[in-house]
């Protein structure tokens, strides 16, 4: 139901056009409270909406409206339910709305990794960014920090692109602080969402990286997705 739940939240963020970043607060929110409060299954949307309005208000310069959220849900709840929640998780939260993402981690390791890449830059940034975003979906990735499946998912990409180059050179050791043995583990896992995804009921994501728009300035990089993607 989480993955659902994701997924769901994807095309709410592509529908209203909000930055990455508040898709991937939304998530670390979502999980947080989780791992603190039993929800009814019911409520679940009720849990993503209320955090998706918080990490907007976080993230936007024009936040989505409460009544704009109660509608993307076909009004299965009211603006009173929404707001109740959102006190209920800053409460359980504790005000502490800032926190560390895949997407802060990759920005800043995508720079030290297009430094030494071989190829154009938007298609290791393309690529990256979609396996990360896969990870919001895995729930066996919660064990991993944000900072390591960042990583992972630049060291997998970079190995996709160039399979005969080193996948990680001292550059990438340096600014990220992860050696190749301690991503084994979770390169694994996202080499295997990559290659068979999470099922045709979870589509946002592959239909959000399909779209013409994302992938008009990087067409090159199509070899390697269409396969997974289609």
């Amino acid at each position: 139901m989480r993955a659902v739940l994701i997924d769901w939240l994807v095309e709410v963020t592509e529908e209203y056009r909000l930055v990455p970043e508040t898709l991937y607060l939304t998530v670390s929110y979502i999980d947080r409270y989780l791992s603190s409060k039993e929800i009814n299954r019911d409520k679940l949307q009720l849990l993503g909406v209320a955090c998706l309005l918080i990490a907007a208000k976080y993230e936007e310069i024009c936040p989505p409206q409460v009544e704009e959220l109660c509608y993307i849900t076909d009004n299965t709840y009211i603006k009173d339910e929404v707001l109740r929640m959102e006190a209920s998780i800053l409460g359980c939260l504790k005000f502490e709305m800032t926190a560390p993402t895949g997407k802060c981690f990759l920005r800043r390791f995508l720079h030290a990794a297009q430094v030494c890449h071989e190829g154009p830059a938007l298609h290791l940034e393309f690529l990256a960014s979609y396996i990360t975003e896969l990870s919001l979906l895995e729930y066996s990735l919660l064990c991993h920090v944000p900072s390591l499946i960042a990583a992972s998912s630049i060291f997998l990409a970079n190995f996709i692109l160039k399979p005969t180059k080193n996948p990680w050179n001292t550059t990438l050791s340096y600014h990220t602080q992860y050696k190749p043995s301690t991503l084994r583990d979770c390169v694994k896992v996202l080499h295997r969402l990559f290659r068979v995804g999470l099922g045709s009921n979870l589509p946002a994501i592959r239909e959000k990286y399909s779209q013409h728009k994302v992938r008009e300035p990087s067409t090159a990089i199509w070899k390697h997705l269409i396969p997974f993607l289609l």
